[in-house]
């Protein structure tokens, strides 16, 4: 909390004065609020329109070319189709803020972008060797896969760890890591129930990951410059995994063509009865985030998707999917299937059964051996530029 003090001997003996703040001083709380709605402000009046579905994007479409502007605080970038439009743009935010122009994205907010006839190439490299290099391990032998098979680590295993703070410095960085890396998103899931109280096992694991990393450094995602709009979903679950509470893992990844644009890892917050009404509820997870990616899209311009195919592996879940009076199993989750049969009628999703071999969520709720965890890693995009072809 701030505190406006009046200069010295200004206020006399007895005064009631209140201070009138002029301008948002940089560090007082209401500074990003009003930054952002001032500019905000100048981009509707630039013709620009704000999105629902994300309120830090602006877009312009005015045929037959668009603008996108994003922002970040005071971090903007500025995508454009047509030069003359986006210089007209970038000359408008000039002449109302004190900007500069740093040219073709090329570094944002720790995120390397790098292009070439095959595409836009997004990864963290400089970031992820940085990590390494804090916690002493740019020399240590690398790992095939993040997190051994099937481990178990609990709150209760192995001595507790002297000072946390190391932990949860490191977690904490890894968290951000996961912004191109979805190949870790389940291994850092599992490392940040922990910082409450971390303990030996669970340092372990995170070297572990770091270990994994140091084999991986320059892997990060890659949009090809030709590439199909279709959406399709994969979702699954880890029934009854987590060791202390019994609750299940939600995880499930979204492609747009060949790209993962949206992935996630969760803990769920209820017990599940059983496994179908685990897959159930990841299923519904799903089913609401394509729902808000479809408004997204569609203030990009694509048109809205018919039947977005949504895979999963359990068999009574998609019965439950498609039979509105199926109510043997559907006792808790009469919610989450009022959300999926609702979108089911509406041809939003359509749901189909995939094996396990096949399951790219696998990734986001188990802790995989090397085959399979290679062999899934391989479908999600991931590349690696500074890999020999």
């Amino acid at each position: 909390m701030f505190t406006l003090q009046p200069p010295p001997s200004y206020r006399r003996k007895g005064d009631n004065m209140v201070s009138k703040l002029q301008r948002s001083l940089y560090g007082l709380k209401h500074v990003s609020r009003n930054w952002f709605s001032k500019l905000s402000t100048a981009l509707i009046s630039f013709d620009f329109t704000q999105s629902e579905a994300d309120h830090s994007l602006f877009f312009l479409h005015r045929a037959p070319a668009s603008v996108f502007v994003l922002v970040y605080v005071d971090d903007i970038i500025i995508i454009g189709f047509d030069a003359t439009l986006l210089q007209d743009v970038k000359d408008r935010i000039c002449t109302q803020f004190h900007t500069k122009d740093i040219g073709v994205l090329k570094y944002f907010l720790g995120i390397e972008v790098a292009r070439s006839q095959h595409g836009l190439y997004l990864c963290q490299r400089k970031y992820t060797l940085d990590i390494l290099d804090d916690c002493g391990l740019i020399g240590c032998r690398p790992a095939d896969f993040p997190m051994e098979q099937n481990l178990k680590i609990s709150d209760a295993s192995g001595p507790i760890l002297n000072d946390p703070a190391p932990y949860r410095r490191l977690v904490g960085r890894l968290i951000y890591l996961t912004i191109t890396r979805p190949d870790i998103v389940h291994t850092i899931n599992i490392l940040s129930q922990f910082m409450h109280q971390p303990r030996q096992p669970h340092l372990d694991a995170a070297h572990r990951l770091l270990r994994y990393l140091k084999g991986t450094p320059g892997q990060g995602l890659l949009i090809p410059a030709k590439n199909a709009l279709e959406r399709s979903a994969y979702c699954d679950s880890d029934w009854a995994s987590c060791p202390m509470t019994h609750r299940s893992t939600t995880g499930y990844c979204i492609f747009l063509g060949s790209v993962p644009i949206s992935w996630k890892t969760k803990k769920q917050v209820t017990l599940s009865c059983s496994s179908a009404e685990a897959e159930y509820r990841a299923m519904a997870v799903t089913t609401c985030e394509l729902t808000w990616l479809t408004y997204l899209l569609r203030d990009l311009g694509l048109p809205p998707p018919v039947r977005i195919p949504l895979y999963c592996g359990n068999q009574a879940t998609l019965h439950i999917a498609a039979n509105p009076v199926y109510h043997e199993r559907t006792k808790h989750i009469e919610l989450d299937c009022h959300v999926v049969r609702e979108k089911l009628q509406q041809d939003l999703i359509c749901t189909l059964k995939i094996s396990s071999l096949d399951q790219l969520a696998d990734l986001f709720t188990k802790s995989l051996g090397r085959p399979q965890f290679l062999h899934l890693r391989s479908k999600l995009g991931i590349r690696d530029r500074h890999a020999p072809p």
